[in-house]
């Protein structure tokens, strides 16, 4: 299989991004070139990391040891909390992830948290205008911000985030910034797809029945729910055979039905932290 099948979504810049990737949140430092390197050779094409993950060394490990062509991938990084301010620190911060990264420079950089307290992300993306403008970039970014964040952001700069990830899964859909998002032509990316494992997704009768009626595993159900519903993912795995189920996801197509259901699972159900309140 390769990433010909995934789906590419068209940026509010002019640029495009595949709609299916694989992210490195959590993964070991020690192990990431290998567990990149498996997704690179199953046919992955776009890699999700950041520097607070600790392992942007071992993504450009596997990026240089595959021989893949550097134009058909797609790379994004994130700017760490610590870092945000005036352009000089934020250029520093991403000259080193460039460094780490072994690269001329990435597809996507974006802000990792608005941290209101810091109230610094509305300067902090003015040095990011100035990235994309030395088209070592080529497309800007944020995460986890809430719809009041991307309207102040926004209303500021006039400049329109081309993505925003934020934790998106059945229980915890984000309409309101998903809503704002769209009108906007911002790009939704999901973390955690899956739940992270914090609650009995796959055991879901929504998700089950959808399953059984197509004969795919829970996984596959909701990452084919993700993509249905335009959000671009990136699920990770460190098990090679899981990675490949993820990618798999290409043969089937749930009904209008199924996608509703599973829709109706949101119950505001954040498994992670609440960005008003990450420093």
């Amino acid at each position: 299989m390769t990433d010909q099948l995934v789906p590419r979504i068209q940026l509010n810049d002019g640029l495009s991004i595949p709609q299916l990737g694989f992210g490195v949140f959590k993964v070991d430092p020690g192990e990431t070139e290998r567990i990149v390197s498996d997704a690179l050779e199953i046919g992955y094409r776009h890699l999700d990391t950041a520097r607070i993950y600790g392992n942007e060394e071992g993504v450009g490990r596997a990026i240089a040891a595959s021989g893949i062509p550097r134009q058909e991938l797609y790379i994004t990084t994130k700017l760490w909390n610590d870092d945000q301010g005036d352009a000089a620190t934020v250029q520093a911060a991403f000259d080193a992830s460039l460094e780490r990264l072994g690269l001329d420079y990435v597809d996507l950089y974006l802000i990792h948290w608005p941290t209101p307290a810091r109230d610094r992300y509305v300067e902090t993306w003015r040095a990011f205008e100035q990235l994309r403008d030395s088209a070592r970039t080529r497309s800007i970014g944020v995460s986890n911000f809430l719809a009041h964040h991307l309207e102040r952001l926004i209303g500021e700069t006039g400049v329109v985030p081309a993505v925003d990830q934020i934790e998106l899964h059945p229980y915890h859909q984000q309409p309101e910034t998903a809503a704002f998002a769209e009108q906007q032509g911002i790009a939704i990316e999901a973390w955690g797809p899956l739940g992270q494992g914090k609650y009995p997704l796959f055991e879901i009768p929504e998700v089950t029945a959808a399953a059984t009626a197509h004969g795919v595993t829970p996984a596959q159900v909701v990452i084919r729910w993700h993509l249905q519903r335009g959000h671009i993912v990136f699920p990770k795995s460190n098990r090679r055979e899981r990675m490949a189920e993820n990618f798999d996801v290409f043969g089937f197509e749930l009904t209008n039905d199924e996608v509703a259901a599973i829709t109706g699972l949101e119950r505001e159900g954040r498994v992670s932290a609440h960005p008003d309140e990450v420093d």
